[in-house]
């Protein structure tokens, strides 16, 4: 049975927690999640239907050794995919930030994420509302949205779940379209 990718960069094991969270809420269309450091990109393009997930570390950046985390992240992952196309991907996006301590750049990490799917062609869906956020600025809002679900567990962790439940009820369906694609 095809299934639904899902791969996230973490550190600390959060985003690691939220995409359990997404992969049970999707149940047995989605395959178990996997962290990027232990993956190829073979591994994550085999699928059609994609849920990519980040933290946000450093500035104006992807995680990864660079930001001084301490295992490989998409930061190193990301060459591995350089000039490979998306074209016919569907892809939806998760954010992690801390919009009191960084409300300057809350989410900054998920626009790295937006922008290599967009410019490999893929199509990406989730985009959520910015009701109920409190920063200054986010590089990860375009045109008044978030380019996919941000969670905020240090200041809004009472909210996670409900917006986890929102938002994969908004994205399960159209992810799912991909799995039943016919043959042409």
């Amino acid at each position: 049975m095809e299934q639904i990718g899902i791969f996230f960069g973490t550190d600390s094991g959060t985003t690691r927690l939220i995409a359990k969270k997404i992969a049970k809420l999707l149940g047995e269309t989605a395959a178990k999640p996997v962290n990027v450091n232990r993956c190829t990109a073979d591994d994550l393009l085999k699928y059609d239907a994609l849920i990519l997930g980040t933290p946000s570390y450093g500035i104006d950046e992807l995680p990864g050794l660079n930001t001084r985390i301490a295992e490989p992240s998409w930061h190193e992952f990301m060459p591995q995919l350089a000039g490979r196309s998306l074209a016919g991907k569907r892809i939806a996006l998760f954010g992690l930030g801390d919009q009191e301590k960084y409300p300057d750049r809350f989410a900054h990490s998920l626009i790295h994420l937006y922008r290599w799917a967009v410019d490999g062609g893929a199509e990406v869906v989730g985009q959520w509302p910015l009701a109920g956020y409190q920063f200054e600025h986010s590089p990860a809002v375009v045109d008044g949205r978030f380019v996919g679900l941000v969670i905020d567990q240090r200041s809004q962790s009472r909210l996670t779940d409900q917006r986890l439940q929102d938002w994969v009820a908004q994205v399960g369906p159209v992810l799912r379209e991909k799995l039943h694609t016919e043959i042409a």
